[in-house]
């Protein structure tokens, strides 16, 4: 593997075999996080915006374990369940996100349970 694996501590379990992110070089590549907890037990059922938070906060320190930050973000891929929810999405993420956002595209699609009403994957660079 051309790099290693970021395993952040109280990260949610894995829901098949992947890392929760990967460091190659100056580049961090985060998996989908999904709205679920450390025990595996899903988050803000029905609530969109619960979920987003608790997902970019996962991202964050997933990053902050490889030496990064949102700062660093490059890209983010939005996926939901239902686009009825980009609105309250969006709010949250603009929380996360207020200067400078990175670049992002967000689509509607099936998710890997039903009560998971988003996923998001991100992208950092971290080479100054």
């Amino acid at each position: 593997m051309p790099g290693f694996p970021i395993m952040p501590a109280g990260s949610a379990p894995p829901l098949a075999p992947y890392s929760p992110a990967i460091k190659a070089g100056d580049w961090i590549f985060v998996s989908g996080m999904l709205p679920i907890d450390s025990t595996g037990k899903t988050v803000g059922v029905a609530n969109v915006e619960i979920q987003t938070r608790h997902i970019l906060e996962a991202i964050k320190s997933t990053l902050e374990a490889a030496g990064a930050t949102l700062n660093d973000v490059v890209q983010n891929q939005i996926f939901l369940k239902s686009m009825r929810h980009y609105s309250e999405m969006n709010g949250i993420y603009g929380q996360y996100f207020p200067k400078n956002p990175p670049a992002r595209y967000c689509i509607k699609a099936d998710l890997v349970k039903p009560e998971f009403l988003v996923e998001i994957v991100s992208t950092a660079y971290v080479g100054r």
